[in-house]
């Protein structure tokens, strides 16, 4: 059986910029790894979740598929995830296809893409990816294993347009990472992007795809 990592990326990104990390967990894991390519201004995010499920139900009959998501990718990662495990046009599951770690990922919805989106002559710029970006997502299954890194270093565009007065990774708030029913959760001193360049979120993150938890401590 062979370990398969599916990294999905964020908005604005092609999956290009995760390919330190990718290696990192095909080397440490002895993993596939794969990038999942979709349009997030152009295409309806329940349609791209609908085709990332159908893709990890074809892998997942006999491989074991983690899914990588960076900020929006987390996001369609979850609803992927959802779409498996409650077989809403996918074959139900009787358990996950394997774990979820998602990185800097704003679960309760992005404060500073919501500052965008009020913004003459910007709103537009966030297309389809405007409502899934603005709310708060679905709470996942109690069965699924999901790992959450925020970040605290604020180094970003974003906290120009979010004007945030509380630990932020540049782009998103470290409160509007917080998921209900995550398996784990840690917080490092890494920048939105620069979550996808550090050895720590790599190594963290290949420790919870194999054991389901980190080797840090959460730290807020």
């Amino acid at each position: 059986m062979a370990t398969h990592i599916i990294f999905v990326h964020g908005l604005f990104m092609t999956g290009v910029e995760a390919t330190p990390l990718r290696r990192h967990l095909a080397r440490t894991l002895d993993a596939r790894t794969h990038s999942f390519a979709f349009l997030a201004t152009a295409e309806r995010p329940e349609s791209v979740a609908a085709r990332l499920a159908r893709r990890i139900e074809a892998m997942a009959t006999r491989d074991v598929v983690h899914l990588v998501g960076h900020s929006f990718g987390g996001l369609i990662a979850l609803r992927a995830f959802g779409e498996l495990l409650c077989g809403a046009g996918v074959a139900t599951r009787r358990r996950p296809p394997g774990r979820v770690v998602l990185l800097g990922v704003p679960v309760t919805g992005s404060g500073a893409a919501a500052a965008l989106a009020r913004t003459a002559g910007l709103r537009h710029v966030l297309g389809r990816s405007r409502m899934a970006l603005t709310s708060a997502s679905p709470c996942p299954s109690a069965a699924c294993e999901i790992g959450v890194i925020a970040g605290n270093r604020a180094a970003g565009l974003g906290r120009f347009l979010a004007h945030f007065h509380e630990p932020n990774d540049g782009t998103v708030a470290v409160r509007e990472t917080l998921l209900p029913g995550a398996a784990d959760r840690i917080v490092l001193p890494v920048s939105h992007t620069g979550m996808l360049l550090s050895r720590r979120v790599a190594h963290e993150t290949a420790q919870f795809l194999r054991y389901g938890r980190f080797s840090l401590e959460a730290s807020s």
